[in-house]
């Protein structure tokens, strides 16, 4: 593709200056990596900025850059305004604009995108569409599963994949879209057929500063689709789309709404609840996945169902399909006369939402094993010590990917709110013994929770990721034990 082809894709002021006609065939995001003719992408960031390396992205193949500033270097170049923004212009048009060809639907929200993503990926399956999926968890085209380095991913791996779904015949892409992917503009550009909001609670204040930036960051998907699902019953999110003057589908339990639950129960396997929509249809839903948080959940996929068109028969027939989610309150199978739970909560609504869930299905004792990542928002580790020595009858402290901090130091921050609540907890930093210690101590009808990695396979320290499944690991002490 010719170099002003790709640039004629930009809906904004550039200019471009060299052989306008240069071929180019590949995009290039780091310039270590070889490349024939290649585009690269002088990103800015936080530590460093991707100018400096324009000269080793040339002598590795890059023909062209898009570039902030003009260098001195002897190849075309766009000149942009942002780098970043222009990246999702003209990552599409290289990829063929596949996003305009495959019907997106967006998540996004604190808590919840990845199960209620399972949950609208089950229902869009029970109604015959191919559908493909891009996640915390895991990228799937079909039923064919991939790695996934970040929630939403960059412009240039985004676009890769969803021309790779729309060549294998998918017709649907549900994916969850981070705070981080909006502020970066890593997804400008889409339109979603529609999409969702399911709340918003404290988390990576280490990047956005404060909840109202946040905030704003996760409202910039208002204006990427003709159809909103938003969660009334989080008061701060429905006041802000309000504000906006957005127009949405209501979907709530306490406050009044189109998509909405009632007599709803608990069960041994999960909740039963009635689903209506507009007060038109109804259905019986019996979720095999427990606990409050799990029905909002499913009220946003099936919102998001309904707004896609699908029918109630299709969604009562997915939600009932859907049996777990991977490391979300995921029940492992141990044969113990104990529970032992892994779950992804790393945030203080996450952890007070499985714990609480936890605290009224326990027959007996509930175990905590949590920590805090590092290089992330110092201000949550004490409130998440408090929410664990609160709703926990005993907690081990312990490490969750410290990355480049120490790992005493966050574990002290969290000491510092759990002490307040109880003593009933012990430190342990190495995490494989942390949880060595709790399958130990447990006894039957107790439930042990592993909160903090959920479906990660790695701990990262010291900025190197090292081999840590907590399923494995699991499996591994009880056969020593």
């Amino acid at each position: 593709m010719r170099l002003k082809e790709l640039a004629a894709a930009l809906p904004f002021a550039y200019e471009l200056c060299g052989n306008a006609d240069t071929e180019i065939k590949t995009l290039v995001t780091d310039s270590r990596v070889k490349s024939d003719a290649g585009l690269f992408f002088c990103v800015p960031g936080l530590h460093s900025d991707a100018h400096d390396f324009a000269p080793g992205a040339i002598k590795n193949g890059a023909a062209a850059l898009v570039v902030e500033r003009y260098l001195d270097l002897d190849v075309p170049q766009i000149k942009v305004e942002s780098v970043r923004k222009a990246m999702s212009y003209l990552a599409a048009a290289f990829y063929g604009f596949p996003a305009r060809q495959l019907k997106i639907i967006g998540i996004t929200g604190t808590k919840g995108k990845t199960t209620t993503s399972f949950m609208l990926r089950s229902i869009l399956k029970a109604a015959g569409h191919e559908t493909g999926l891009i996640g915390t968890v895991c990228t799937l085209i079909g039923d064919t599963e991939y790695e996934q380095s970040m929630t939403t991913p960059d412009p240039v791996e985004f676009q890769k994949i969803l021309s790779e779904m729309l060549a294998r015949g998918m017709e649907y892409v549900i994916m969850e879209v981070s705070a981080h992917a909006l502020d970066m503009h890593r997804i400008d550009g889409v339109e979603f057929a529609c999409a969702g909001f399911t709340n918003l609670s404290q988390d990576h204040l280490d990047y956005f500063g404060t909840m109202d930036k946040y905030l704003e960051a996760k409202l910039r998907i208002l204006d990427m689709t003709p159809k909103l699902s938003l969660n009334v019953d989080d008061e701060v999110v429905a006041s802000a789309a309000r504000k906006r003057g957005a127009q949405f589908e209501r979907v709530g339990i306490r406050a009044q709404a189109d998509v909405y639950a009632n007599q709803i129960e608990p069960t041994e396997s999960g909740m039963d609840f009635d689903l209506s929509f507009h007060k038109k249809a109804k259905a019986h839903i019996t979720l095999h996945l427990s606990g409050i948080f799990n029905v909002y959940n499913a009220l946003m996929a099936a919102s998001l169902a309904w707004q896609a068109g699908i029918a109630i028969e299709d969604i009562q027939k997915g939600l009932d399909a859907i049996r777990n989610v991977p490391g979300r309150v995921e029940l492992l199978d141990t044969h113990t006369p104990y529970r032992v739970i892994l779950d992804y909560a790393h945030s203080p609504d996450a952890l007070e939402n499985v714990l609480t869930t936890l605290r009224s299905s326990t027959k007996r004792r509930l175990i905590a094993v949590f920590g805090c990542g590092g290089g992330r928002d110092k201000l949550k580790r004490p409130i998440m010590g408090r929410i664990g020595g609160r709703l926990a009858d005993f907690c081990v402290v312990t490490s969750d990917n410290p990355r480049n901090e120490e790992p005493m130091q966050i574990i002290s921050e969290i000491e510092e709110g759990i002490r307040e609540v109880t003593d009933r907890y012990i430190v342990i930093e190495n995490r494989r013994e942390a949880i060595r210690y709790a399958l130990e101590m447990a006894e039957s009808g107790d439930t042990v929770v592993l909160a903090g990695k959920g479906h990660e396979t790695y701990q990262e320290i010291k900025g190197v990721k090292h081999p840590f499944d907590e399923k494995d690991i699991v499996s591994e002490l009880l056969k020593e034990i």
